[in-house]
């Protein structure tokens, strides 16, 4: 079914979709050759008006000052003290105003004749020719779009028969399942220990060679399903190839860290578009992507510094975990109890431990440090700037996003960490906090 709807979208791709973007370019660029016509036949007959008016302009004028030199004429031929001279320079002047005059005149009806002509071409002849251009091209445009559609129809036609027998197939298949026999499949190979019906009590168990056999298999299958793979610490290989896997897994967690570390980054950026421009997006639809983003970089992290502790175990370094750990990490080491920041003392009755204190007693004092640090279960934005001035806090500056790894225990005072490692306190007043679900910070006993 699947196949056959990729051959459709092929043939649109390429003799439908392809053939009208190309006719489509097509038409554009010629109805653009007909408006240019259009300007310019409009352009053209706004230069003959132009010129018509001018002449006319002209014409007045000169009939004007052959007014002018007419009365002047008439006055001096009047006049008795007049001289001759006068009146014949006055009556030559008169001569030539009338001359230019009647050239004036001249000139004006020749450029309104053709004015008035070219004015008939232009709405009787050309600009219909143009309309009509457009139309014929309108027309094609219509004859390609039917002929496209009829192309469409043939490609769905040639394959619904096939597309029938597929759909027919999937409605025998579905009257054909057997929601038993998928039961026992899922949980057969779903099962690890034991070897019982899934609805009823034991029947009578197979060989007992058999039996043991699969029950190991299906343990181990029961293993990998729940933590991804044999051995995650890759302790039952060889040390050399442990040491090559180990650092090969750190490397591609360190990738998966940088990309949600380049989606924080994103994300941040797109929020603070959306603060400065409302208009394009709410910037609190981001928040739970972000958080999210956050929570899986710390996950990673704790992943990353599992697997560089093996690979220290390997490589017979083990003091080198206190080197790649952030300097800030030093406000983990408290052997006994700690000082929160306004003196309020807590006493630690009962830590954890992920491996048991050495017998040596060189190492007593690194007995109650942490190999991991504590896991966020939380991440809170500031909403004020703090100094941190006092000993085990933490300064932060406004709107800036923390991970919460210890929550209020009700003295005002809230354990983060930065995205660099750097731990301390923070008043809890001064930051908005978001809790993860079903996460559980670290516990102080009182």
């Amino acid at each position: 079914y699947s196949g056959q709807r990729e051959v459709v979208a092929e043939e649109m791709g390429h003799k439908v979709y392809g053939e009208l973007m190309r006719y489509s370019q097509d038409l554009k660029a010629e109805r653009k050759h007909h408006l240019q016509e259009g300007r310019k036949t409009q352009q053209y007959l706004d230069q003959c008006w132009k010129h018509m008016d001018n002449s006319k302009k002209k014409f007045e004028r000169e009939c004007k000052e052959a007014e002018k030199s007419q009365l002047i004429y008439e006055r001096l031929d009047s006049d008795i003290n007049a001289t001759k001279s006068e009146v014949e320079k006055a009556k030559s002047q008169l001569y030539l105003r009338q001359h230019m005059a009647e050239e004036s005149k001249n000139e004006y009806a020749a450029q309104l004749q053709n004015f008035n002509s070219e004015q008939w071409k232009h709405f009787n002849v050309a600009i219909p020719q143009i309309f009509k251009n457009l139309q014929d091209m309108d027309e094609r445009r219509t004859v390609k779009l039917g002929e496209m559609y009829r192309s469409f129809a043939e490609v769905e036609r040639r394959v619904i028969p096939i597309i029938s027998k597929c759909l027919e197939g999937m409605v025998t298949a579905a009257k054909n399942v057997d929601e038993r026999r998928v039961r026992n499949i899922l949980y057969f190979s779903l099962r690890s220990f034991c070897t019982c019906d899934l609805l009823g009590s034991c029947g009578p168990l197979l060989d007992r060679k058999k039996g043991l056999s699969e029950t190991a298999s299906r343990r181990e299958e029961a293993r990998e399903w729940m933590i991804g793979s044999k051995g995650e610490d890759l302790s039952h290989l060889p040390p050399e190839q442990r040491r090559k896997k180990l650092q090969q897994r750190i490397d591609e967690l360190n990738k998966e860290l940088q990309k949600e570390m380049d989606q924080r980054d994103a994300l941040n950026k797109m929020k603070d578009v959306y603060e400065k421009n409302p208009q394009m997006g709410d910037p609190g639809s981001l928040q739970p992507k972000i958080s999210e983003t956050i929570c899986n970089m710390e996950k990673l992290r704790s992943e990353i510094h599992k697997n560089e502790s093996w690979l220290a175990e390997v490589e017979g370094k083990h003091g080198s975990r206190s080197e790649r750990r952030s300097s800030a990490d030093v406000n983990h080491h408290a052997p006994h109890g700690r000082e929160s920041p306004e003196g309020s003392y807590t006493d630690d009755h009962s830590q954890e431990h992920r491996s048991p204190p050495q017998p040596d007693p060189h190492e007593f004092d690194d007995e109650f440090d942490d190999d991991d640090p504590l896991p966020a279960i939380g991440h809170c934005k500031a909403l004020y700037s703090f100094d941190g001035s006092n000993e085990g806090t933490l300064v932060m500056k406004e709107n800036e996003v923390l991970y919460v790894i210890e929550e209020d225990k009700g003295d005002g005072w809230t354990r983060v960490r930065k995205q660099g490692g750097e731990e301390g306190y923070i008043p809890t007043s001064y930051v908005e906090i978001t809790l993860e679900k079903n996460s559980k910070g670290a516990v102080t006993y009182i």
